[in-house]
């Protein structure tokens, strides 16, 4: 089926404006680069030039960051393991969502930046890797990227598709753009039934978009990992131990002021501290060091000392095995209209969670854990505190509430299997 004429004026001028918008894109690289170094590098791939060489039929994965690419893991996995001879192909659009896939597969994938969303770069791109399927995680749209594909017949595949009130409200004036791209779409594969009806709002057609679950339900705890957290609670000592996880700029002084808090009650308490962007690890460590308090960093120091009280992990990767050494955590974009991050690691754990007002972009996992005792909300860095020491000065409820929200995450899982369906499909008919 090929583009209406109106749908070429449609993404003609969504192509000049992008154009026009070029240099602006440029000026963020920079200005990102100088507070992450790694934004500097590879900027011929945003353009869709190669220094490798290209892959014939693959099987191609967007995840845009680390939460996507984390989402995609047991995908990829399966994927692997089920299509030995089939390459694949993950692209992001972040450095540290290249960092987290490189971290995964290393060499085992081929990993490029996705380019702008220009024609001739879409279509370079697409020239280079001659995919012969596009799986698209969560909620990205591009135009000109979903055009290209659809003229090359090759189809797509949203997967894990998730869509917020306020993106949906965000697209609003952009809704016949947006239409013509879903139609190029051959399944939206929603994480809810809020999901698919969202995507049916904005253009999906009913028969495309299927509810079929999160995938972030299905990953696995890694090998290990528990008997890796005792360990090391054996070393930092009996204290009570709670991490801050994905921080934003705003939450910072909430969890020093909270943490303050906790010291007054249980003068020995550990702080595991993950700020969200690693442009952020420093303003944590100085945070800590005003605070007067002994600090450790895992870049520096590798893990707390039996004195520390905070250990800011300046790390990529790893938030996993320190939420597994937690008695509470604390998940972040929450306390400010960031709109939340996954609460399912903790959970998975058997570890408690506490988050803040703003969870629109988790909502229905959010909500399902709040449901059964797991995660329970606080206001600001007062009640924050006050939640830290309900369950840190209770050790039943705070175990019984980690175990339901194990237990119902272990209910939820399945869309592995519903999504690989759907793949195996697609791959059939292009067979």
């Amino acid at each position: 089926m090929h583009e209406t004429p109106g749908q070429r004026l449609l993404r003609g001028l969504y192509s000049l404006v992008s154009r026009i918008a070029l240099p602006f894109s440029l000026y963020y690289l920079i200005w990102r680069g100088l507070r992450q170094r790694e934004y500097f590098d590879r900027w011929s791939e945003r353009f869709a030039f190669y220094r490798s060489g290209g892959l014939a039929d693959c099987v191609w994965l967007h995840a845009v960051s680390v939460g996507e690419v984390n989402a995609a893991a047991p995908l990829v996995a399966a994927l692997r393991q089920r299509y030995p001879d089939i390459a694949l192909l993950i692209t992001t659009t972040t450095p540290t969502g290249s960092a987290r896939a490189q971290a995964l597969w290393g060499e085992s994938v081929r990993h490029v930046y996705l380019p702008y969303d220009l024609p001739g770069a879409v279509r370079h791109f697409l020239e280079h890797f001659h995919p012969r399927l596009a799986l698209v995680m969560e909620t990205e749209i591009w135009p000109n990227l979903f055009a290209e594909l659809r003229r090359r017949d090759i189809p797509i595949i949203i997967a894990n598709a998730r869509l917020s009130e306020r993106s949906l409200r965000g697209y609003r004036p952009f809704r016949a753009l947006v239409r013509s791209s879903l139609v190029a779409v051959a399944t939206i594969a929603a994480q809810s039934e809020a999901d698919a009806a969202r995507y049916r709002q904005l253009g999906g057609s009913g028969a495309s978009v299927q509810m079929t679950g999160n995938l972030k339900y299905d990953f696995p705890v890694p090998t290990g990992i528990v008997e890796q957290a005792q360990q090391w609670r054996q070393q930092w000592g009996e204290r009570p131990v709670w991490i801050a996880a994905s921080t934003h700029p705003g939450e910072e002084e909430a969890v020093i002021a909270a943490h303050l808090q906790v010291l007054a009650a249980h003068p020995q308490a550990l702080l595991l501290w993950a700020p969200r962007h690693p442009e952020r690890f420093a303003a944590a460590i100085a945070a800590g060091e005003r605070a007067k308090l002994p600090l450790r960093s895992r870049r520096a120091d590798t893990l707390p000392g039996t004195d520390t009280s905070v250990f800011v992990i300046d790390t990529l990767g790893e938030l996993m095995s320190f939420y597994a050494a937690a008695d509470v955590a604390f998940v972040g974009g929450s306390l400010e209209d960031i709109g939340g991050h996954n609460l399912l690691e903790p959970a998975a754990l058997g570890v408690p969670a506490l988050v803040g007002p703003h969870t629109h972009n988790f909502a229905e996992i959010t909500a399902l854990l709040v449901e059964v005792g797991a995660v329970r909300r606080v206001s600001d860095q007062d009640s924050l505190a006050q939640a830290l020491l309900r369950w840190l000065d209770d050790p039943a409820d705070r175990h019984r509430c980690g175990e339901a929200g194990r237990t119902r995450i272990a209910k939820e899982r399945g869309a592995l299997a519903r999504t690989l369906a759907l793949i195996e499909t697609c791959l059939k008919d292009r067979s």
